[in-house]
């Protein structure tokens, strides 16, 4: 295939691979409100509530190496396109169940179970297959298009979910989700998954799975850089745990936020990230994608610390109002400032054989760090005034990146640093 004819065929992957996200991320959430809503009308159990969160936490944790192993092995489209027809034979299940004997929680789990595998193994072997499917100038466009897709799924699957759920009943419900999903299907059938990888050669045969996952772990050994970027993801990671259970608390619990304001600030957590994943879009590829990643983390930590001002000094109703949706948008945006450099540099630097190995160990350490930190930050709020817990947690977040991406660390990656020249990073815009 020529280079004209290949570059057609990238511009179609990266609109036809949005979509398909965009289809499974949006039907995905929307399910998940609406069994969430149903568990808690039905049994006003929070611990069956929890429940289905393990379900969807707990298999792709433990799956996560198997996955990346059959990623590094196997065709990724077929994964893919398998992935994507065993979600639609499990929503169908769930329908036939519920047609034959009704909704039961036994049901909703196995479902989640089910959902949770399939959706992993679709995201590490798409993930991995990136370099595959568009040109290297094009990486930074295709991530922040899949960041846009996760960011509309976000603001719109409640609000959908909530019309849907109060207006069709749930077999009508999981009968639009098939048909969507079907159309996923159809979409990923028409990728070719190999248009920019290089043919394998003789060295690529296939290894035992425990050697492929021994082999995929002493890759990783070897490439400080990568070291680098997944410690500071799981660090960060862990410690964003902060804010992902102070906020909620400090607002719901200790200012007494409305719930329909609580949602809209939300909202305009996802907002601040299309935002910036538009931006991403349409702009050239970040010169130091570490640099900026760095100083978007430094803004994200912040930003944390700047939620509890208000439980320090008073502000009106009003305004307190204002200030969390603008947080929030900021907080929005300086995580994709963050997220989409670091994944082109994970993109372009890690070798097509491991992608599938070195993205499914990055999943797993990730899941496996924020249930821990979920726990312990829900101890600890519990326990000591929120303020201090999100300051000094805050501290750390910023410490963290400080030291893991020091200037030796930044010319070791980006060498045209080295030479005394004065990096400046282009401003991003992080609220409206």
């Amino acid at each position: 295939m020529n280079e004209a004819l290949k570059l057609k065929k990238a511009t179609y992957h990266l609109w036809t691979f949005t979509v398909s996200k965009l289809i499974s991320s949006f039907g995905a959430q929307v399910y998940a409100f609406a069994i969430s809503f149903y568990i808690l009308q039905a049994t006003g159990s929070a611990a069956s509530f929890a429940a289905n969160l393990i379900c969807n936490i707990l298999p792709r944790t433990i799956a996560a190496p198997f996955a990346g192993y059959l990623v590094d092995n196997y065709s990724r489209k077929k994964i893919v396109i398998f992935s994507q027809i065993a979600t639609t034979l499990a929503i169908g299940g769930l329908l036939i169940v519920i047609l034959t004997m009704g909704l039961s929680l036994a049901a909703i789990y196995t479902t989640s179970c089910i959902l949770s595998l399939t959706s992993m193994f679709s995201g590490v072997a798409f993930t991995s297959s990136i370099t595959g499917l568009v040109d290297k100038e094009r990486i930074q466009k295709a991530m922040s298009l899949n960041q846009m897709s996760i960011s509309f799924a976000a603001i719109g699957s409640p609000a959908v979910g909530g019309l849907l759920y109060g207006a069709v009943s749930m077999p009508v419900f999981l009968i639009i989700y098939i048909a969507a999903s079907s159309i996923a299907i159809f979409l990923e059938s028409t990728m070719n998954f190999k248009l920019f990888t290089a043919p394998k050669t003789d060295e690529d045969e296939k290894e035992p799975m425990w050697q492929s996952m021994k082999s995929g772990i002493s890759y990783l050994k070897t490439q400080a850089l990568l070291m680098t970027v997944i410690w500071i993801a799981l660090l960060v990671n862990f410690l964003f745990g902060a804010y992902q259970v102070g906020y909620s608390f400090i607002l719901i619990e200790k200012l007494k936020i409305s719930s329909q304001q609580f949602g809209l600030t939300e909202g305009a957590f996802a907002a601040g990230m299309l935002l910036l994943s538009v931006y991403f879009s349409v702009r050239k590829e970040v010169k130091y994608p570490l640099l900026v990643s760095k100083w978007g983390i430094v803004g994200m930590g912040i930003i944390m610390a700047a939620i509890v001002l208000p439980l320090m000094i008073k502000l009106p109703h009003s305004l307190l109002f204002t200030y969390y949706i603008v947080l929030q948008l900021g907080l929005g945006a300086t995580s994709t400032i963050t997220n989409t450099p670091i994944m082109v540099i994970l993109q372009k630097q890690i070798d097509d054989r491991y992608k599938g190995r070195v993205f499914s160990i990055l999943e797993t350490m990730a899941m496996a760090l924020m249930p821990l930190g979920m726990v312990l930050y829900g101890l600890l709020y519990d326990v000591f005034p929120a303020q201090w817990i999100m300051i000094v947690s805050s501290a750390m977040f910023v410490g963290v990146i400080l030291i893991l991406a020091r200037p030796s660390v930044i010319r070791r990656v980006h060498p045209e640093t080295a030479a005394g020249k004065k990096i400046r990073v282009k401003k991003v815009p992080t609220s409206v």
